[in-house]
């Protein structure tokens, strides 16, 4: 059994997919933002107070990226990650969304732009690098590790998804076509019916 601690207003929503998409079965906790979250039981669990955490054989895994990743080598029969030696693209994407689009979508909502002298000093440059990136990647790709949907779907999908919803990023062609194809799986619709998107 896969404990799983979540708020329906947070990233959560992308672990709560990943865990319909293994089908296996899990206990939702659902924490308040400034009660729960910040309780001694469950800062045991995660010290930074967030959400989502899950717990699974003793083990604690918290930030979504790494969620989906383990769940996906936890679970293997779900064909959430490629074989082993054919991860690089898997790898790629899957932190890129956790790294470059988290980051970049993430300013972009605060109104930060980062000075163009100061772009090397930062890891995604800028946000129109971060969007020709994805851009140029999902024109020629049906999904982010290929030809197979994975947990980097999942997550970095997610990111598109929002990104465009809520107007961090901005909507292009490849954006949208890839979207299309994600966003009726079964098990996002099951997480959505659950509250969590």
């Amino acid at each position: 059994m896969i404990d799983f601690y979540t708020n329906p207003q947070s990233r959560g929503a992308i672990a709560h997919w990943m865990l319909e998409e293994i089908g296996q079965p899990y206990r939702l906790h659902t924490l308040d933002y400034d009660t729960t979250m910040k309780a001694p039981d469950y800062l045991a669990i995660n010290p930074m107070g967030k959400v989502p955490a899950i717990v699974h054989d003793g083990q604690v895994v918290t930030e979504v990226a790494a969620i989906c990743a383990y769940l996906a080598d936890a679970f293997p029969d779900a064909g959430l990650a490629p074989a082993p030696a054919a991860r690089g693209a898997y790898y790629r994407w899957l932190f890129f969304g956790a790294g470059p689009v988290e980051a970049a979508v993430s300013n972009n909502a605060l109104g930060f732009q980062v000075p163009p002298d100061r772009r090397k000093m930062i890891g995604y440059g800028s946000l129109d690098d971060v969007v020709h990136a994805l851009d140029g990647h999902l024109s020629r790709s049906p999904y982010m590790a290929g030809e197979a949907f994975t947990a980097a779907d999942v997550y970095t999908g997610s990111q598109i998804g929002w990104g465009m919803m809520f107007g961090t990023l901005p909507v292009r062609d490849s954006f949208v076509a890839y979207w299309d194809r994600i966003k009726d799986r079964p098990a996002r619709l099951r997480s959505m019916a659950a509250g969590q998107v």
